[in-house]
């Protein structure tokens, strides 16, 4: 098991500096530049000229890259224009209002997308199977911002039961929470679907099923214990798409978490933001896929034997 961890380590250093090395690269050759948009159309050429001999962006990006992989390398991105402060901060504040949108999301499909799955997956071709696997297909194509106005029209709106933007308390968490969670709902009950009704036509099912057991203890001893491998699996890699969604849905809500931050960030061209967050969210997704490779491992026997071979 040491030997693969610590290749995973070393693919995930080298995804991390992957994700660094693009972002800095993608920002250099956009259009436009820290100092043109923080000077604003009115400023001179001159004026121009000498912000970016002061932010360091006339010497070669090749100097530019090693300085900044440098300091990226001890925490360190540099200070926000926009806010004055140090990136690495600014990022640390707003990050935890992610992870609770992030983390609320992934309970709320993991709890109603298992349920669907389960129900779905032990009888397929039947009534609720059909039902089920329609409804979650429409969820899964329906995009979250689209999702999320149609919410905010409805609750807020309409209903007027929940705010329609903002963030700090619980009635501002659930509409977001519940716009990122539709899709994820989707894919978790598609897969657990899929997962339970192949384990339960295997033949020790059967077998349990003939010495007259329960449905119930059935289904919560035998079936899914081996019906959750995959779910694990699909979750973890998910992570990276939960991110990501996080950035239209804050847009959209007004939820002051990195992903509004990094739309901010991005349409100012403010670096230091774009490549922290950038940083922090691919140390996210990876560390996730490790942790999924772990847990897969102690789920699934099968896999710490091709390991230890």
């Amino acid at each position: 098991m040491l030997p693969q961890l610590i290749r995973r380590l070393g693919l995930m250093i080298f995804t991390v500096w992957g994700a660094v090395s693009l972002t800095f690269v993608i920002l250099r050759l956009a259009p436009g530049d820290q100092a043109t948009v923080q000077l604003g159309p009115d400023a001179t050429a001159a004026d121009v000229s000498a912000l970016r001999e002061e932010l360091g962006l006339n010497r070669p990006m090749l100097v530019q890259y090693l300085d900044y992989l440098g300091s990226a390398l001890t925490g360190d991105f540099g200070e926000s224009y926009r806010f004055r402060d140090s990136a690495t901060t600014v990022i640390l504040d707003r990050f935890p209002a992610t992870v609770l949108l992030a983390g609320t999301a992934t309970v709320v499909a993991l709890t109603i997308g298992l349920l669907l799955g389960i129900l779905a997956g032990r009888a397929p071709g039947k009534l609720a199977d059909r039902a089920i696997s329609g409804i979650t297909l429409v969820m899964q194509a329906i995009p979250s911002f689209w999702s999320g106005i149609m919410l905010i029209l409805l609750m807020a709106l309409t209903l007027r039961l929940l705010p329609s933007a903002g963030s700090g308390d619980l009635q501002h968490l659930v509409l977001p929470a519940v716009t990122l969670a539709i899709p994820f709902t989707a894919l978790v009950a598609r897969i657990t679907r899929s997962s339970v009704a192949e384990v339960t036509a295997e033949p020790y099912i059967m077998t349990a099923r003939s010495k007259g057991l329960p449905e119930r203890l059935v289904l919560s001893r035998h079936a899914l214990r081996n019906s959750v491998i995959p779910v694990v699996a699909i979750v973890s890699l998910h992570i990276g798409t939960l991110m990501g969604g996080a950035v239209i849905v804050e847009q959209v809500f007004a939820w002051e978490g990195v992903g509004s931050l990094l739309v901010g960030a991005v349409g100012n061209r403010d670096y230091a933001i774009v490549q922290g967050t950038t940083v922090l969210l691919a140390i996210v997704v990876v560390t996730m896929n490790l942790l999924a490779d772990v847990l897969n491992a102690r789920l699934d026997p099968r896999i710490r034997a091709g390991v230890a071979s």
